[in-house]
C-alpha cells in the first residue's frame, strides 16, 4: 500500500515539474512495466530487434520526458505506459515497411529447416547447388552447413566436432545463411 501512495505522490511531483521525481518513480514501477512489456513482446512476431527491457526504457522516457501529463492515478500511468509501448511498436513496424528499410522488398524465408528432410524438394535442390559453390569458396563453412543442415546437428555439437569454438561456429553459420540467401535470391 505504501508503494501505491508513493507512486501517486511521485506522479503528482512529476506533474508539478520536479526533476528528481522521474528517478524516484522508475524503481517503483519498473517490475510492473517489465511485465507489461514482456506481455506485449510475446504477441509480436519473431525477429523483433527490440526486447522487453528496451521497450520499457523507451516507453518510460516518453512518459517522463518533461511534459506535464497530469497523471490521475497509478492506473492512468500504466494505461499511458501501455499506450506508449503500443506506439513504439507501431512506429517500428511502420519504419520496417518503408523502402529505406526494405519494406518494398519481398521477404525470403531464410530459416533453414534442420534437418533437410523437412525441406521442400525444389528448395533442397537449390540449397544443394549453392552448397557445391560454397564448398569451392569456403570449405570449412560448407562442412558446418552439412552438419547442421543435413545431419540436423546443433551448433554447439557441430562446433565441437569440427574443433572450432562455439563463437566461430556461430559466425560461420551466419555466413552460411547469408551465402545461401544470396544464392537463393540472386
Amino acid at each position: 500500500m505504501t508503494d501505491l501512495l508513493n507512486i501517486t505522490t511521485i506522479l503528482s511531483q512529476l506533474d508539478s515539474g520536479d526533476p528528481s521525481a522521474a528517478e524516484q518513480l522508475l524503481p517503483l514501477v519498473y517490475d510492473e512495466l517489465r511485465k507489461l512489456a514482456a506481455t506485449r513482446m510475446a504477441r509480436e512476431s519473431a525477429g523483433q530487434t527490440l526486447d522487453a527491457t528496451a521497450l520499457v526504457h523507451e516507453a518510460y522516457l516518453r512518459l517522463v520526458d518533461g511534459t506535464s501529463a497530469n497523471w490521475d492515478s497509478r492506473g492512468h500511468f500504466f494505461a499511458a505506459a501501455a499506450e506508449a509501448m503500443r506506439r513504439i511498436l507501431i512506429d517500428r513496424a511502420r519504419a520496417k515497411q518503408r523502402p529505406k528499410h526494405g519494406g518494398d522488398r519481398d521477404r525470403v524465408d531464410l530459416e533453414i529447416n534442420c534437418p533437410a528432410s523437412n525441406e521442400q524438394p525444389d528448395r533442397l535442390l537449390a540449397i544443394d547447388e549453392a552448397l557445391g559453390r560454397l564448398e569451392i569458396e569456403h570449405p570449412h563453412i560448407a562442412d558446418l552447413l552439412k552438419l547442421r543442415y543435413f545431419a540436423g546437428m546443433p551448433l554447439k555439437d557441430a562446433a565441437e566436432l569440427l574443433g572450432i569454438s562455439p563463437a566461430t561456429a556461430k559466425r560461420r553459420w551466419a555466413f552460411a545463411r547469408a551465402f545461401l540467401y544470396g544464392e537463393l535470391t540472386g
